[in-house]
């Protein structure tokens, strides 16, 4: 355990002193990812599958603040929408404005959230998200995690619709925006995924605020029993035949990801709890303070002066 905390404690210290060099790397290999898995997904516009073009846009947004690479992600995704169909770009363009507003709205900080959660879909584990964001964000991540479910779904429905809205082409535009939107809205395990997600964040969020002992494990705990429960019964609601092994794999791992990230990022030391009592003018104040866990730095250093060969050791 000891030589874990060095690490983390180490790496921590190498992004602290090189952020100005490590955030770009972590931005373009990130808007990098998204693009090719759109591009990958989708793929109906050849020119935005160049290489040159996917690393020019990975390459600006790694240099540009997070939400630049939603609105180039979204761009993208509409340029190979209209290719398919023009009435799937207007339905898929309102949609898009609609998330945009929520988003900006209530999360605008989340934006690793929004993309992230459509990714995880893609490499089946999509149910890490929901206790992710709820240990590290807020109550409205719940919004971020909801608009990244329902662009994956959505896209999902396109690429398996793709057929037959081709096979449209001679109906009129209001008979294929028809089908398009119910193609797109009424995606019945969208919205349990969606409510299943956002009702598990709130939860793992509350407990895991808690002023109690080992509160991030505890809601790591509910939060995925609360999630495998929530997605069970929606899936009876909705009749959305989820696969049973997908999901208590998924939520394993899920449990994992959520020890890992309490250790980075919550890793105290309950057995030195302190509580303190001190007062100003006007108030009493009673705190609980519990320490993290540290290793002490016990690097030394050996200075060298030539003029008096002789050697200084620092401890």
């Amino acid at each position: 355990m000891t030589s874990l905390v060095m690490a983390r404690q180490a790496i921590k210290r190498f992004y602290s002193q090189y952020e100005a060099f490590v955030l770009p790397v972590i931005k373009f290999l990130l808007s990098l990812t998204c693009l090719l898995i759109i591009n990958k997904r989708l793929g109906y516009m050849p020119r935005l599958n160049n290489a040159a073009i996917v690393l020019m846009a990975a390459l600006m947004c790694s240099f540009m603040p997070l939400n630049f690479t939603v609105v180039i992600a979204a761009a993208f995704v509409l340029l190979h929408v209209y290719k398919l169909s023009l009435e799937c770009f207007l339905v898929v363009a309102a949609l898009f404005v609609i998330l945009f507003l929520l988003y900006f709205r209530f999360s605008p900080k989340d934006t690793i959230t929004v993309l992230l959660t459509p990714v995880s879909f893609v490499i089946g584990i999509p149910y890490v998200m929901p206790v992710a964001a709820g240990l590290l964000g807020g109550p409205f991540s719940a919004v971020s995690v909801g608009c990244g479910v329902i662009v994956y779904y959505v896209l999902e429905a396109l690429v398996n619709g793709a057929g037959s809205i081709s096979s449209l082409a001679e109906e009129e535009m209001t008979t294929k925006l028809k089908y398009v939107i119910d193609t797109v809205i009424s995606n019945k395990p969208m919205l349990a995924v969606v409510c299943a997600f956002a009702i598990t964040i709130l939860i793992v969020y509350a407990i895991s605020r808690l002023r109690v002992f080992y509160s991030w494990y505890v809601a790591i705990g509910v939060g995925i029993i609360a999630d495998i429960v929530l997605i069970l019964v929606f899936d009876i609601i909705f009749d959305t035949h989820i696969s049973g092994g997908s999901l208590i794999m998924g939520s394993i791992f899920a449990a994992l990801v959520g020890l890992v990230l309490q250790f980075l990022f919550f890793h105290v030391d309950y057995s030195r709890t302190e509580k303190l009592q001190f007062e100003d003018d006007e108030y009493y104040y009673y705190v609980k303070a519990v320490p993290k866990v540290t290793v002490p730095n016990t690097h030394k250093k050996v200075k060298r002066i030539n003029s008096s060969k002789k050697r200084v050791r620092e401890e």
